[in-house]
């Protein structure tokens, strides 16, 4: 057999270039097989969220994982929390759309939150920053190890990045701009077609969340306030003005009449 005859395309030897397609697609598979310590772990879960697979939702439930560059989408009920390999977790609230960690290559792109609402807390590593990003449609969101919530407004694809502990740094995705740095307290909203550097930080962040979370307490402490004795609804507080009583005695029996004649 002649020398060109044992050989195949480019003159490599028949066996090898036969074998360079399998180790290709078995490459390909290992590149994209799900890896459990990429995904992210469905810790808790209530009402309507759901995963994207081809375009088509599929429920999920507590103890599933989410993999790579999946898009998580919760209905008007819908509220989970999840948690990747590191520790870190994030919250995701209703009417919210995102992809988790879209950009396969770099783990450290967590979130593109296109609509809605989540509650991002980074797990320091050994106390040391534990460096991640979440992106929106108008902002980049840098951060080593803190808590801080992302909104998205459906409308006009404002964002709203308010930061609970630690520190953020924040760059407009659209437009060249400086990079502002919020600490614990602070806010700040993007908007589409204004410069960041327009935009100011809002520092009352706190006092607000503390404020709502005093009448978040107040209201339950209304709505689960065990009976008294005397309310006047059963199971519910004594209302302003109203004063427990006790029922009257009955009423003492009739005297007894004169007794009949003797016959």
């Amino acid at each position: 057999m002649s020398s060109c005859a044992s050989r195949g395309f480019g003159g490599l030897p028949i066996a090898v270039a036969t074998l360079v397609p399998c180790l290709a697609l078995v490459c390909s598979a290992q590149m994209f097989a799900p890896a459990p310590e990429a995904a992210a772990k469905v810790l808790s879960l209530d009402g309507d969220v759901s995963v994207l697979r081809n375009d088509t939702p599929w429920a999920l439930n507590v103890g599933d994982q989410v993999q790579l560059q999946q898009v998580i989408v919760t209905g008007r009920d819908g509220y989970a929390k999840f948690q990747v390999s590191d520790g870190s977790t994030f919250e995701v609230f209703p009417n919210s759309n995102l992809i988790f960690r879209k950009n396969p290559g770099n783990w450290r792109d967590l979130l593109d939150v296109l609509v809605g609402k989540v509650r991002i807390h980074i797990q320091k590593l050994g106390g040391q920053p534990n460096n991640n990003r979440v992106l929106t449609p108008t902002a980049v969101i840098s951060v080593r190890g803190t808590t801080f919530d992302v909104a998205v407004n459906d409308d006009d694809e404002t964002t709203i990045v308010s930061v609970e502990e630690g520190v953020v740094d924040v760059r407009h995705a659209l437009r060249p701009s400086e990079t502002k740095t919020l600490n614990a307290g602070e806010s700040i909203h993007i908007y589409r077609d204004q410069p960041l550097a327009q935009s100011t930080v809002d520092k009352g962040a706190v006092v607000r969340k503390i404020l709502q979370g005093l009448r978040d307490a107040a209201f339950t402490m209304a709505t689960h306030t065990p009976a008294h004795p005397g309310s006047g609804l059963p199971g519910g507080p004594t209302l302003s003005g109203q004063t427990p009583s006790t029922p009257p005695p009955p009423s003492p029996p009739p005297p007894a009449g004169p007794p009949p004649p003797p016959n």
